[in-house]
């Protein structure tokens, strides 16, 4: 999708599609009195024979409206004006988006942006706009014979106000790169798992950066993760023929002096749960256990787009749990690249092997900011559900900003207590702790194995379990964290933080 920002007035639009919003009461925007004026009351009366009343989500579509040069008059329903806030702005451009794809035009111009939202400046509404209508367009086609297709290929947001075009370019801009960012992290984690291995995160991995400005790779290999003494990475592997790989992405866009944002991303391109073998039922969403690794290849893109003036890392551990005659066992005893030993008392809990070793191998880059993302435990889609992510940590200034991101971003973090009387529950009798503790406080207690390997760093662990991708008939990726560590990382450049908000 190409989009754009122009200025100038709703009539003298030549487009395939116009869209206005409508509140209840049939009160039209000002977008949309200004097209009642000059077609002669068109719309007024549309709403008058009680076509329209502008109940939230509402479309009405009009062909032909008089003393106008657009084909189509798209009437979004916004609810009533007064209550016009983030979650409903959303869900009207949710319903415009979703009109929109079952249209023939080719290109639309929406004024959705001009409608006042509570607390909200354009660039937030322009971010908003652009990133609900990709997700709104986005599909997975690759392996289709017959692909679905969409006719609209251009999108401009219209502003009244001419003094607004420049924020709003901004904000388009920044938008776009996270929207790419997003897609990107779709593509990788709606990737069958015959297709998306370890080999295959390398391969993008090397594709997307190894040649960009400011951009290095670098992948440690079996061997020499054995070397660095990687056992609870190399453990979970072993069931595999396909050999682990740890992917290193390097964004120097500020000098040594300032320490990098190192990200994390659990990449267990299939998680069988190993001789803990999961339930057949819904076992082919494990391809989707990569997703951590997945989003931090998005927020390299995102980084690298923008060229923001910061010093990232990305980190990805990239295996498959895989049961097998190597496979590693219930009762295992292995040493971590800490040199502390891990009992395993389920394989399937096995993401966070992975972690521990990637984590210790982070304090090579002394990080500013440490923070991994993994689906790591259904005990937090259980507690949270789908709509927001889980976060831990033990620094409370980490967490405002995080959690200020993502409610910014609308892809929201929830604080989960990470008290050290949750740590008994991983305490082994024969090893310096055990790889699961009870069913009480799961996504809590897999946190807290975690911090064993995180002292001295100001870390955060975000549970993506429950918001990285959907199941049943909306099975995909969903793209999350993207935009909230988006979000998170302008907040750290003071002048693009303000453009976004």
């Amino acid at each position: 999708m190409e989009y754009t920002v122009n200025s100038g007035v709703p009539a003298k639009q030549r487009v395939g599609c116009l869209v206005v919003g409508a509140f209840e009461h049939r009160r039209l925007s000002e977008q949309a009195q200004q097209l009642d004026h000059v077609s002669g009351g068109y719309l007024s009366g549309i709403c008058r024979r009680g076509d329209m009343d502008g109940k939230l989500g509402q479309i009405m579509l009009l062909h032909s409206v008089p003393n106008t040069l657009c084909e189509r008059v798209m009437l979004v329903g916004c609810g009533k004006e007064r209550e016009l806030d983030e979650r409903h702005y959303r869900r009207i451009l949710r319903a415009a988006a979703d009109a929109l794809g079952t249209l023939g035009a080719t290109d639309a111009v929406s004024y959705l942006p001009d409608l006042h939202v509570k607390g909200r400046a354009l660039a937030w509404k322009v971010q908003q706009a652009v990133l609900i209508t990709d997700a709104a367009f986005y599909r997975f086609s690759t392996y289709k014979k017959e692909p679905e297709k969409c006719a609209l290929r251009r999108m401009s947001f219209g502003l009244e106000n001419r003094r607004e075009l420049r924020d709003g370019e901004h904000a388009l801009e920044v938008a776009q790169a996270i929207a790419r960012g997003i897609e990107r992290t779709k593509n990788v984690a709606n990737e069958p798992p015959n297709v998306c291995t370890p080999a295959f995160l390398a391969e993008k991995a090397r594709e997307w950066f190894a040649d960009q400005e400011r951009c290095k790779v670098h992948v440690v290999e079996r061997e020499e993760m054995a070397e660095l003494g990687m056992g609870a990475f190399l453990a979970v592997a072993k069931g595999s023929r396909l050999p682990p790989k740890l992917i290193a992405i390097e964004y120097q866009g500020a000098d040594e002096q300032h320490k990098p944002y190192v990200f994390v991303g659990k990449g267990l391109t299939f998680d069988s749960g190993g001789i803990s073998i999961k339930p057949a039922e819904r076992m082919d969403e494990m391809k989707y256990d990569m997703c951590g690794a997945a989003a931090v290849l998005g927020i390299l893109s995102v980084v690298q787009s923008l060229g923001l003036p910061l010093r990232v890392v990305g980190l990805i551990g990239a295996a498959e749990n895989m049961p097998g005659g190597e496979a590693y066992k219930p009762g295992d005893i292995v040493r971590s690249m800490s040199g502390q030993t891990i009992e395993v008392l389920n394989t399937d809990a096995e993401g966070r092997l992975v972690l521990a070793d990637c984590l210790t191998y982070a304090e090579r880059y002394q990080p500013q900011t440490l923070i991994d993302m993994a689906t790591l435990t259904g005990a937090c889609v259980v507690a949270l559900g789908r709509y927001a992510s889980g976060l831990l940590t033990k620094d409370e200034t980490l967490s405002r900003e995080l959690v200020d991101a993502g409610q910014n971003a609308a892809d929201p973090f929830w604080p989960l207590p990470l008290w050290d009387d949750y740590q008994e529950a991983i305490n082994s009798p024969f090893a310096d702790m055990a790889n699961v503790g009870n069913r009480e406080g799961g996504t809590i207690t897999a946190a807290c194995f975690l911090s064993r390997y995180t002292k001295g760093q100001r870390w955060a662990h975000l549970d993506i379990a429950g918001t990285a991708y959907l199941s049943g008939k909306e099975k995909g990726a969903t793209g999350r964290p993207v935009a909230a560590i988006a979000q998170y990382l302008l907040g750290r450049v003071p002048d693009a933080a303000k453009a976004a908000k």
